[in-house]
């Protein structure tokens, strides 16, 4: 008998689910809370743009509530604000995403979670999608966070977005290498 069957990558598809390229608009106008840019580049091992990753976005609202259906405020958006977005790099591996800053949210133990963005991502050769968070420098509550202090110290880096201008962040995404993004395993 052979062996097993060795594991092929697939795709990339997100063309068919991305028909435009360019920064996400998640809030709706009128969405209440601080309007807030997240832009960054998603590198491989050896520091080449990752020209074709889709990434995904969830977040709570600017109180700190998520649309979703295990939520006890239901699956109706929050103040018209879903809390979704995607948006493909570009040929550079950049993105860039337009939406409001979370407030904090409950964690499993009840324990307050610092503002944060969940980030999903697909790539070329990946076989299942890598989930990260995006943390704001700006925010004293990362110093509590029970998911940011259970990652070691020398690596918290890689998951805080860093503020460049008011309302502005930066938040690249290192695939492999030294300087490796923190992917949980979900």
């Amino acid at each position: 008998m052979r062996g097993p069957t060795p594991s092929q990558t697939i795709g990339p598809f997100f063309g068919v689910l991305l028909p435009e390229r360019g920064p996400v608009t998640m809030p709706l106008p009128g969405t209440p809370g601080p309007r807030i840019t997240v832009t960054g580049t998603v590198r491989d091992g050896q520091g080449g743009a990752v020209s074709d990753a889709l990434i995904e976005v969830w977040q709570a609202d600017a109180d700190g509530r998520w649309t979703h259906p295990e939520t006890p405020d239901g699956v109706e958006p929050v103040d018209g604000f879903s809390g979704f977005g995607r948006v493909a790099t570009d040929s550079d591996g950049g993105f860039a995403i337009e939406t409001i800053k979370p407030g904090p949210v409950p964690g499993p133990d009840a324990r307050l979670q610092a503002p944060h963005l969940v980030v999903g991502l697909f790539a070329r050769g990946l076989l299942t999608r890598l989930v990260t968070r995006v943390y704001f420098d700006d925010e004293p509550a990362n110093e509590r966070d029970p998911t940011l202090m259970r990652v070691p110290p020398d690596r918290r880096a890689t998951l805080i977005g860093v503020g460049e201008e008011a309302g502005r962040y930066r938040f690249d995404i290192a695939l492999q290498g030294s300087r490796e993004t923190v992917f949980f395993d979900v």
